[in-house]
């Protein structure tokens, strides 16, 4: 089995990389500028007994995406998986948000999302086998997140172009899901907050942010024949923190 992980040196990526390595697949790995920490990863999954290599690539751009696709189909053939994790944001308010800002998120998360999912639907079409295309998301998927206008905006695109890969690619046995984790603790997010984990904690029904691996399983599971008749889905990796209602009264006292 081969898969692909968009950003995989990431903080939630290396996990992926691992948790896909250790469910016994081959991993194709991207990452823009981190040549030392993907060595690493790779080295680290060849450990595992499977084979992994990185590559330098824009999920945005549309040459360098044509021209990933093609070293991987030299490298592996059609993968079985992809993840489409690769994102970026922009801290900013609607009135202060700048037309460059919104378009390099839109052009990595979303536009990079649609490139490679319309390489691997290729890919996979013209080798005559279905496979799994896991997106991920974010509790902004369904809410609206302050300062967070172009990254919530391209959450939510995710999650309708999901919807619509998965109807269409359905007839190849292709199935597109979504994962859509809400506060996890990484290097990123502990860095935008003094207590991340402790603020969100607080309203979160499982009293705990997730953690990198939280997200492992799920997406895991999606790429599995155990999920084999699932498409189309969004899964909340939250701990309940977006299902539930504003609440006047106190849960833990009630």
């Amino acid at each position: 089995m081969f898969a692909v992980v968009t950003a995989g040196v990431s903080a939630i990526g290396r996990d992926l990389v691992r948790g896909l390595a250790q469910a016994g697949h081959d991993v194709a790995l991207t990452h823009l500028g981190a040549d030392a920490a993907a060595a690493d990863l790779v080295a680290e999954v060849a450990a595992m007994g499977r084979r992994a290599r990185a590559w330098p690539s824009d999920v945005g751009d549309e040459e360098a995406v044509a021209a990933l696709w093609a070293e991987l189909a030299d490298w592996a053939g059609a993968p079985d998986v992809l993840v489409n994790n690769a994102g970026i944001q922009t801290w900013a308010s609607l009135l202060e948000l700048r037309a460059d800002q919104w378009d390099a998120v839109m052009r990595t998360n979303l536009k990079g999302c649609f490139l490679n999912t319309q390489a691997a639907a290729r890919a996979m079409i013209a080798a005559g086998k279905g496979g799994s295309i896991v997106n991920l998301g974010s509790g902004c998927n369904k809410l609206a997140f302050p300062r967070l206008v172009d990254y919530t905006a391209s959450k939510g695109g995710i999650e309708q172009f999901t919807k619509a890969a998965a109807v269409e690619l359905g007839p190849h046995c292709i199935r597109v899901n979504c994962v859509a984790p809400g506060a996890i603790a990484t290097e990123r997010t502990a860095a935008e907050a003094g207590d991340y984990a402790g603020t969100w904690a607080k309203v979160t029904p499982l009293r705990r942010v997730g953690v990198p691996q939280d997200v492992v399983g799920p997406v895991v599971f999606l790429c599995s024949a155990a999920a084999g008749f699932i498409t189309g889905q969004t899964i909340w990796v939250d701990g309940g923190v977006f299902s539930q209602a504003p609440w006047p009264y106190d849960l833990d006292g009630a």
